[in-house]
């Protein structure tokens, strides 16, 4: 069955247990056939890899050793950015 699988970049090129695994779905021609259902799959795949964005860049931080700056703005979470994704 095709998958669509999204992780963090792994440090090594073998996934571990403790790799990000942020999507993982069986895609089937059904998630294609309109354009309401392939929109849905486009926005969870986007919202799967604005995620492993966000993990690889809190693992280098705590890998240099340096914490995040604080700005006073929270990260956006998926109910505040949900836009409207054309397929």
């Amino acid at each position: 069955m095709p998958r669509i699988i999204v992780t963090a970049d792994p440090v090594s090129s073998q996934a571990s247990e403790t790799t990000p695994v942020l999507l993982d779905e069986q895609v089937r021609s059904v998630h294609l056939s309109t354009d309401h259902a392939a929109a849905q799959l486009v926005q969870r795949l986007a919202w799967a890899v604005n995620d492993a964005e966000h993990a690889e860049v809190q693992r280098a931080t705590r890998a240099n050793g340096v914490r995040p700056r604080t700005t006073g703005r929270r990260r956006t979470t998926r109910s505040n950015s949900r836009r409207a994704v054309q397929a």
